[in-house]
Parts: C-alpha cells; sequence; structure tokens
C-alpha cells in the first residue's frame, strides 16, 4: 500500500521496541530489512527515531516475535502532520516576511508589466513548441493512409483520429497503427472506451499540430468530411499504384464483402457482393472510377453506394487491389471455400491461376 498508517511511540520507544526484535530474532539490519520489506537505511531511520514505523511494519513484527502491540502507542492516519506543519510554516512566513505572498496588487501590476515588455514574446519551452513528426515522401503506404482517414478517420486541430470497431477490426487496428508509426515516425494513442454507447469503438489518436497541417495541406480538412465535401488528394488520382493504395485504405474501413442467400425450388444460392459507402461525393465517385479502370463494372443505384456483384470481378479486385483488413479476407476465403472448396490463387504473372465459380 502507497500510504500507510503510522505508530507513534512514546519518546525512546520506537528504538527500544527494534532492540528488542533485533535480539528476539537474533538479526542484523539488513537481516530485518528483508523480513520487513524495507531498506536497512529505513531500519536505521526508525530506530533513531528519525521517522514513524508504518503500522503494517509493526504489526509484522509483532506476529514474528509473537508478542502483543507495544502499549502506549498512537495510530496516525496517513499525512496526519500536513496540518500541523501547514499551519508551523505559515506562522514562519508570516514572522519573517509580515504577510503572505506579498501584496497582490502590486504583484499583478509587475507581472502585466514583464509580459507586456518580455513575457509574451518568449517561447515556453514546452507549450510553445510543436512535437515533430517524419514528413513521409508520396508512395503507396501514404496513399492508403490517406484512404483510411477519408473513410474512418478525421482531423480537428491538433488531432488526427481514426475509428474503428474494437472487435471486428482487432487486426487492423494494430495494421493501422504500424502503418502510422512507419509513415510519421510517432507512436499512435488507442483508446477503448469502457462503457456507453460508444464501448465497441477503438480510437486511434496522434497528437500533432504540423502533422494535421501537413495534412491540411495535402488536401484533407479540418472538420465535417461530409460537410465539406472532402476529395481524394491530386497526386493520389494522378497515380495508379497510388489510386489502388487508396481504394484498399477506403474500402477496408468503409467498405464490406457480403454474402447474398436466395431460395430457388427447395434449394438455397449463395452470391457475394461488395459495397462501399460513403457521403463524401468526391470520394464516392473516385472509388467507383477507380474500379473503372482496372477494367471492373461497378454499379451505384444509391446516392451514396457503389456495388460490385459479379463473382469474377470480385476476385479481381482482391487480387489485384487486395485487402489489409482480415475482417474482409476471412469472409471472402470462407465464401470460396464454402462453395467451391478452394480459395482463388494470384498466377505469377498476375492472373487468377484456378477459375472458381460456375
Amino acid at each position: 500500500m502507497l500510504y500507510q498508517k503510522r505508530v507513534l511511540f512514546p519518546r525512546g520507544q520506537q528504538r527500544v521496541f527494534l532492540e528488542n526484535v533485533q535480539h528476539k530474532l537474533g538479526a542484523d539490519f539488513n537481516q530485518l530489512a528483508d523480513i520487513i520489506g524495507v531498506s536497512a537505511r529505513t531500519i536505521r531511520d526508525w530506530k533513531r527515531e528519525k521517522y514513524l514505523m508504518s503500522l503494517s511494519a509493526l504489526e509484522g513484527l509483532c506476529r514474528d516475535t509473537k508478542t502483543s502491540l507495544p502499549k502506549g502507542i498512537n495510530i496516525k492516519d496517513p499525512f496526519w502532520y500536513v496540518p500541523t506543519g501547514a499551519r508551523n510554516g505559515g506562522i514562519a512566513a508570516y514572522k519573517k516576511y509580515g504577510i503572505v505572498g506579498g501584496d497582490p496588487d502590486y504583484r499583478k501590476r509587475r507581472w502585466r508589466e514583464w509580459w507586456e515588455e518580455e513575457g509574451k514574446f518568449k517561447k515556453h519551452p514546452i507549450i510553445n513548441v510543436c512535437a515533430h513528426f517524419k514528413v513521409p515522401p508520396y508512395s503507396s503506404e501514404l496513399a492508403e493512409c490517406i484512404g483510411i482517414i477519408l473513410g474512418d478517420g478525421g482531423l480537428s486541430k491538433n488531432q488526427l483520429s481514426i475509428t474503428l470497431n474494437k472487435f471486428d477490426d482487432k487486426d487492423f487496428i494494430l495494421y493501422v497503427t504500424k502503418l502510422l508509426e512507419r509513415l510519421f515516425a510517432v507512436t499512435p494513442s488507442v483508446y477503448y472506451p469502457a462503457r456507453g454507447e460508444k464501448k465497441n469503438v477503438a480510437g486511434i489518436v496522434i497528437s500533432r499540430v504540423k502533422l494535421i497541417k501537413f495534412l491540411v495541406d495535402m488536401g484533407l480538412c479540418i472538420g465535417s468530411k461530409v460537410r465539406q465535401q472532402v476529395d481524394v488528394p491530386f497526386w493520389i488520382k494522378q497515380s495508379s499504384i497510388f489510386s489502388k493504395a487508396c481504394l484498399r485504405g477506403l474500402f477496408d474501413t468503409d467498405g464490406c464483402f457480403y454474402v447474398d442467400r436466395h431460395h430457388y425450388k427447395g434449394k438455397s444460392y449463395y452470391n457475394c457482393g461488395m459495397n462501399f459507402t460513403n457521403r463524401s461525393l468526391p470520394i464516392l465517385s473516385f472509388f467507383k472510377t477507380g474500379l473503372e479502370k482496372i477494367g471492373l463494372h461497378p454499379t451505384q443505384k444509391t446516392s451514396f453506394s457503389v456495388f460490385l456483384r459479379k463473382e469474377q470481378e470480385i476476385i479481381n479486385y482482391f487480387l489485384d487491389v487486395g485487402s489489409s483488413n482480415s475482417k474482409h479476407l476471412d469472409k471472402f476465403i470462407q465464401y470460396f471455400k464454402s462453395n467451391y472448396g478452394e480459395v482463388p490463387k494470384l498466377g505469377h504473372n498476375g492472373t487468377v491461376s484456378k477459375t472458381v465459380g460456375p
């Protein structure tokens, strides 16, 4: 226990008690310290009555020597001395200076003079210094990270936060954390609300003012992505490689792989599908166009969702774009194992080595 009750002996009796214990146990300072679980210096201080013994140490020594608690002792609560010490200190300060704290009006006036002449121009060693981060070059990893932020992320003036499901995205949380560490040389904080409506949520957070400015300069926005209708940065759109990586980040956060079950003439049939939902129309347009550029045929029958329904095209998406979220990959693998016994494999030239399906 960090803060323990203390024992006040009559003057000289604490030393006598410890000497008697040493005699009965046949122990020196070091041995007695080991028995109690304190340092030998503490035993010496107790014997000199510099400090009061802890109640737990006294009770332990009484058990070891098979004796009862000494008479005349007074049990003190933790910090029992604070009121007396504070009062004595205040009295001493008053006797020395005449008034505790000096003239408050004079102190305020002098502080204001200092602030106007000097203080407000100084940089505080902690408050006014922005924490640094590594500025990453354009890369597939950065493009994927931008996709993740545009999907389930958000920016405030001081923080980048990404919100995921702590159960369904358990592995993906670790992946995103490591991705951010590699890109920005910053260790994110991961928060798990203990209760309430958001108890299934995990928040990945980085607090860096300069990082937020870097992301904003790249084209992201502080505040609501939907209200501001944020778009994918231009440097990503210019590159097919970066576009695929961004598609992966977007789908891994705001997409889902699902299975439809149909009944026909007493038999059950299963079909897989992909859905991506985002209420920022520029992002939705980028996702749909990105699928079309790699030869797929997405459909958009609702305002904020893009679908991919052809089985072979879904296979091609996972082989060409891929996924870093095991939640999607596990569903994809389980579907094809259940229906066809095998999972599509990528050949050496980037083609499907075995066609799966009817």
